[in-house]
């Protein structure tokens, strides 16, 4: 059993009390409540239900039971993250070697260094060992066209993992499929989180990277959803490049800090990295790490960001992709596509993990996942 799952109870209890009102957090944020129902009783309600089914801790596997048998071995495979210092991609690539090498494929991982120039100079490497398949990870296949349509001439299948809006196969340039939860879900679940717990009441600093626009788009959608109630406020929409973010969160969690003060109590990130690096700043100016404010990482779920929950260390919750779970998926849709099959269609539903129902694990992933591509594998 997945470790999360033993938390379940606990949970649960914990969720009884925010329905009836006293929520995590409630003593810590009294400065920025009244006494008065907030503005959206309706949204609030929604998003308390929504909540609660999100932080469920049972996970049995969903995905698919049924496909091709593994490809011969000596098949090769590139995968190309955005930039490795992004813990995301880089637990997907974990997840890739570690299936990979099941199969006894051969799997490279290639660094694009977080800018256009970088993912075109990764790729045309890729495209220099000839491998059977690519994958590019956290960047906009619409920066790589020439190479993917390259790619395509040659008989490479392409696979993106956060590469476009919507998950499975993608038009123009051609990806097979894309991997990811459905950005909707997670970005609605994190705005959802945010309206629960505060009561519906919060002042909010959004960080995205424009740069991205997979991340651009989710961020656009937490503002969306956090606009469904009136008292929830958005006080800064902060545009922060992931490469960046070690070099300027410290001194625009500072300059946020100056701002607007105590009226800061929630913030969302598009990334966990982004409360990696505003910990220290936060430290710095005598904030609790259990208290406002209350950060949710809107993706990816990274060990560091468990962490940081499990030890309510300037992080409250976070949307987990299935890193590990999400590498086999990309070595499954290869598979399929070897041997001329369609893709999964499989999308892995969103999950909030909390110091509440974490049970001390440093990952999510469904249950079962790996016995059922073994499986499907013939392995």
């Amino acid at each position: 059993m997945h470790p999360t799952r033993k938390a379940a109870l606990t949970a649960i209890a914990l969720l009884a009390v925010a329905t009836a009102g006293c929520e995590p957090g409630a003593a810590s944020t009294s400065s920025h409540r009244s006494s008065a129902e907030p503005g959206c009783p309706t949204a609030l309600t929604r998003a308390k239900q929504a909540v609660k089914k999100a932080e469920a801790t049972d996970a049995p596997w969903k995905g698919p039971t049924t496909g091709p048998q593994a490809a011969g071995h000596g098949k090769s495979v590139v995968f190309i993250a955005h930039d490795l210092s992004n813990p995301g991609p880089a637990g997907v690539a974990q997840g890739v070697q570690e299936a990979a090498g099941l199969l006894r494929w051969s799997a490279r991982t290639l660094n694009g260094q977080g800018t256009p120039a970088g993912y075109r100079a990764a790729f045309k490497k890729a495209l220099a060992m000839k491998p059977d398949g690519i994958a590019i990870a956290g960047f906009d296949p619409g920066s790589v066209p020439d190479e993917i349509k390259q790619a395509t001439a040659a008989g490479i299948p392409v696979i993106g993992w956060h590469s476009v809006p919507t998950p499975g196969p993608a038009g123009d340039p051609a990806l097979f499929s894309n991997i990811t939860t459905r950005v909707e879900d997670v970005a609605k679940i994190s705005a959802d989180w945010i309206i629960a717990h505060s009561g519906g009441r919060a002042g909010v600093v959004l960080f995205t990277d424009a740069t991205v626009p997979f991340a651009k788009h989710k961020s656009d959608l937490i503002k969306k959803e956090l606009a469904t109630c009136s008292d929830v406020k958005l006080l800064s929409y902060q545009n922060m490049p992931i490469p960046e973010v070690n070099k300027r969160a410290i001194g625009e969690v500072r300059s946020l800090l100056s701002r607007y003060g105590d009226k800061w109590t929630y913030s969302a990130a598009i990334n966990d990295l982004y409360f990696r690096h505003a910990a220290a700043a936060l430290r710095a100016a005598g904030k609790d790490g259990a208290g406002a404010p209350f950060n949710i990482g809107a993706g990816d779920g990274d060990p560091s960001a468990f962490q940081r929950v499990n030890g309510e260390r300037f992080q409250a919750a976070t949307v987990p992709e299935p890193l590990t779970e999400q590498g086999w998926q990309i070595v499954d849709e290869f598979n399929r596509a070897f041997a001329d099959k369609p893709a999964s269609g499989y999308v892995p539903a969103v999950h909030i993990t909390t110091a509440a129902n974490s049970g001390g694990a440093l990952s999510w992933d469904s249950e079962g996942y790996r016995q059922a591509y073994r499986k499907i594998w013939g392995k």
